[in-house]
């Protein structure tokens, strides 16, 4: 089939062509986990070059719709984003279901989630972590590294940060699965009782490591967000860095409009 853009278009041609591949794929011609037509193929059907085509499917690619991989082209993706609901997924009810937030969240999106420990122990503190924590940094802190899955494929990779005076009294922070409710619910019966949790959201494309650990193409951007985990007592007795797939989540927040 031929399908040339538009000449007389003011839009950019690898736009054109996002544009209606992205039709094909809302319509179902392209079906969710199909082949998206080869770099070769979309260069004939639209008569353009090889890097008009291949900024058309990044452009899929941010509006999460495609995924690549290296040496085997793109697919439709088959899965929607979860919502991650900042008013929701930290409710005491969560933790005393047995549930830690990722678990109560993709429940919710009808996902089948997985946690994978990469590491547990002490580590020294990275600048920004120890400010965050207020200890000094390098000063020993625990470390709790992290990949989720969902359905199978992994979208988040996260290390919690707990100070060291607070987590040695606690055991289970040091076991891999720290039992129902995750880390929340253990520091909450060791007295340490929450009162908010902070989040700083930013945007920008995964490093090598990213790539490799969340399946990601060359390019893809991640969201970063960190967390404080503060107490009714005013300490932040755990920062969470988390590094997010951006095209497998939406971070949906509720903002009080009154003091």
């Amino acid at each position: 089939m031929t399908s040339a853009v538009g000449e007389k278009s003011a839009k950019p041609k690898y736009l054109q062509i996002a544009d209606d591949l992205e039709q094909d794929i809302r319509t179902g011609v392209l079906a969710p986990a199909a082949d998206v037509p080869s770099e070769t193929t979309l260069m004939d059907r639209y008569k353009v070059s090889s890097g008009t085509v291949r900024k058309a499917i990044a452009e899929l690619r941010a509006l999460g719709l495609v995924e690549t991989h290296h040496g085997k082209g793109s697919t439709v993706k088959s899965r929607p984003p979860v919502t991650r609901k900042s008013s929701d997924r930290f409710r005491r009810s969560h933790r005393k279901a047995g549930k830690a937030a990722y678990l109560a969240e993709t429940e919710q999106a009808g996902v089948k989630a997985d946690v994978r420990v990469l590491s547990v122990g002490p580590v020294a503190a990275p600048a920004e972590i120890a400010k965050r924590l207020a200890v000094k940094e390098g000063a020993k802190v625990l470390a709790r590294r992290r990949l989720y899955f969902s359905d199978g494929t992994p979208t988040e990779e996260a290390t919690s940060y707990l100070p060291w005076d607070v987590a040695r009294d606690i055991p289970e922070l040091f076991e891999h699965n720290p039992g129902g409710g995750g880390i929340y619910a253990r520091l909450e019966e060791h007295g340490r009782e929450l009162a908010e949790f902070t989040e700083t959201v930013r945007a920008r494309l995964a490093t090598k490591q990213e790539v490799s650990a969340l399946s990601l193409s060359p390019g893809s951007p991640v969201i970063h967000l960190t967390r404080n985990a503060v107490t009714t007592e005013g300490r932040v007795v755990e920062v969470c860095d988390t590094v997010m797939a951006a095209d497998q989540f939406v971070l949906d927040y509720r903002i009080p409009a009154t003091d």
